[in-house]
């Protein structure tokens, strides 16, 4: 009875942190001080810290600030979490007229990114709600609130009451863990950390033809590429002109990449159906070496650190992974863990809406459920990948030579069936996301706390000389 009866204050209270800590970071004084480290076991790469920093920590809501005294472990995580979200978040506002390294501005980069995406049983596509700053602001503080309770209390009923409604508001609220969140929380690093330091030339890899070029002439095993300077397809039975296309090759200034089909390994192809696309790893790395641009040149391998894994196992009839089950990778032994999806997601349309969240419709949440295969019930679960370590290693050094001056790179990795390129990488992914893969979450949030201290410096001496940010040109 006391849980009900404390429940709506509980609710109300995460509710008022939420709102108290987006204003501080969006027009308080979180705005206009430096970003400091609150957790005694944290270091920072920037040497700023002084008594302005101390000063400005005095300032941070209580709920923000780690108490080690009294905080658990996870409670000082969960804090520190909640205080990078309601950062980067309100940090997403400030970069929505500037500059992004692959579009005009920011806004312009998640409109895109959002056309095809929508919480999962609305249809509606994100990209209606962030069409402008104003829109996108209205959302975060009207509809995000009411979306978190709603999450909160279907897994209240899919527990059988066994979860707690105000613990969940508030992980949903303050600090996320869905793989949405965390493809989010990605992007405004990576915008923040291109904008400021003024598009880092790494950032060119997520051109693809770029990408493999620059592969292939640092030695990097990249996906092979055709040198011919051009394809002509025609389709068997058209004629008077009709049915034939040309295609112009990279290789000499055209806008097509043209390779030939790369075929899963004996033991990728194991795990699938007949008729399975090509099936990749993804693999996130990050890189400390970015954090301070100023010792680029003395980055090292111990920069770099892979945090997960995820194979991606292609549908049966399906062209690409894209539609696909993500199976969750041990980094340390390469034990092939429960399986899941995030296609939910992807599904646009009002019929969406029909009773969706109970069996009907589009369903709200998914588990990492599979065990098997769902189009030939193939077990993957429990089977070792092969050379894991080796696999790790090939990205982190890839990230090292092509990109150590990017925060998180996504590598679509293949194991395929040709002997003389066994491993191979396809294309980079710089604003990335897990793909429901898990991951050591301090060693994350470390990072993002460092690299935030430095972006908040970096941001102050923009404000103060009045930086102009120009869109990158090709």
């Amino acid at each position: 009875m006391g849980n009900v009866i404390s429940l709506p204050f509980k609710i109300l209270r995460t509710t008022l942190n939420f709102y108290g800590g987006l204003y501080y970071y969006l027009f308080g004084a979180g705005r206009t001080s430096p970003y400091t480290l609150l957790d005694p076991s944290s270091s920072s790469s920037d040497s700023s810290s002084s008594d302005t920093a101390t000063a400005a920590a005095t300032t941070i809501p209580s709920y923000l600030r780690p108490n080690p005294q009294n905080d658990t472990p996870s409670t000082i995580l969960f804090k520190r979490h909640a205080r990078i979200h309601l950062f980067t978040l309100s940090s997403a506002f400030y970069l929505y007229p500037r500059p992004h390294y692959r579009k005009g501005s920011y806004r312009d980069d998640i409109l895109d990114n959002f056309r095809n995406v929508a919480i999962p049983g609305t249809g509606i596509p994100l990209s209606l709600i962030v069409t402008s700053r104003f829109l996108a602001l209205g959302f975060v503080l009207t509809a995000n609130p009411v979306i978190c309770f709603i999450s909160a209390l279907h897994l209240w009923l899919k527990t059988n009451f066994q979860s707690s409604i105000s613990d969940e508001y508030a992980t949903r609220l303050l600090a996320p863990d869905d793989w949405f969140s965390y493809w989010r929380l990605n992007c405004r690093i990576v915008g923040l950390h291109s904008l400021l330091n003024d598009h880092p030339p790494g950032y060119d890899m997520e051109n693809k033809w770029t990408f493999l070029s620059e592969g292939e002439r640092l030695g990097v095993p990249v996906s092979p590429t055709l040198k011919t300077p051009g394809l002509v397809v025609k389709h068997r039975n058209e004629e008077g002109g009709l049915g034939i296309y040309f295609y112009r090759n990279a290789t000499v200034g055209g806008d097509w990449i043209i390779q030939e089909r790369i075929q899963n390994s004996d033991w990728v192809a194991g795990l699938l159906p007949v008729n399975a696309p090509l099936s990749t790893f993804r693999v996130i790395t990050m890189s400390r070496a970015s954090i301070d641009l100023g010792t680029i040149d003395q980055a090292t391998k111990e920069d770099i650190v892979a945090l997960s894994c995820v194979f991606r196992a292609g549908r049966e009839g399906a062209d690409t992974d894209h539609s696909s089950i993500l199976f969750d990778v041990d980094t340390t032994t390469g034990l092939l863990r429960g399986g899941t999806t995030n296609a939910h997601w992807y599904k646009l349309g009002p019929w969406q809406m029909i009773l969706p969240g109970i069996g009907i419709g589009c369903p709200w949440r998914s588990t990492h459920g599979y065990t098997h295969h769902p189009d030939g019930n193939i077990p993957i679960t429990g089977k070792v990948v092969p050379d894991i370590k080796d696999m790790l290693n090939l990205v982190e050094e890839s990230h090292l030579r092509l990109c150590p001056d990017v925060p998180f790179v996504g590598w679509d990795v293949v194991l395929s069936s040709d002997p003389k390129l066994p491993v191979c990488l396809l294309e980079v992914n710089l604003s990335c996301n897990f793909f429901r893969g898990s991951f050591d979450k301090e060693i994350y949030l470390d990072f993002i706390d460092d690299a935030l201290v430095k972006l908040q410096h970096q941001r102050l001496s923009a404000d103060e000389e009045g930086k102009i940010f120009k869109v990158k040109t090709t």
